[in-house]
């Protein structure tokens, strides 16, 4: 397995990796919309932007898995100005539990080392026990929950 910056010529297959993550989601946040399409990222973009490094991961020259890490600015009373964030974390089916998302976590983190950035975030959904034991598995802590109120119910 090869993890490799992402290229437009990736394109096709990182925007089919966006709809699964996003029908993934869909059942996960009510708040979604089921009856228009959904782009969650502006890939050709985050492809070609300097503060965003897209990467994905290749096992015998099948691309598998995705996720990118981006450069964020912070509020002005954070101890740093910069924050790192990642997202787009998608493996195939087939290919999940071997670590792949680790390596892709290890890599980004080695970017933004790279870059000066001392902290990382990421969002997952709280319905997402997978992916928050992968992330903590990563090293990830909880530290702040978002709640929602439905005044419409």
């Amino acid at each position: 397995m090869i993890i490799r910056t992402a290229t437009k010529k990736d394109l096709s297959i990182l925007l089919g990796f966006e709809q699964k993550i996003i029908e993934t989601e869909i059942p996960m946040d009510p708040t979604l919309s089921t009856t228009t399409k959904i782009n969650y990222y502006d890939l050709s973009e985050y492809i070609k932007a300097d503060d965003t490094q897209v990467v994905v991961a290749e096992i015998d020259k099948e691309v598998v898995a995705s996720g990118y890490g981006q450069i964020r600015d912070r509020k002005e009373y954070f101890k740093q100005s910069k924050m790192g964030y990642i997202g787009f974390m998608y493996v195939k089916d087939k290919h999940r539990g071997k670590g792949i998302s680790q390596r892709i976590i290890e890599n980004l983190s080695d970017w933004f080392i790279t870059k000066g950035i001392e902290e990382v975030q990421l969002d997952v959904y709280d319905q997402n026990p997978r992916a928050i034991s992968a992330y903590e598995k990563a090293g990830f802590e909880k530290y702040l929950v978002r709640m929602r109120l439905n005044l419409h119910k």
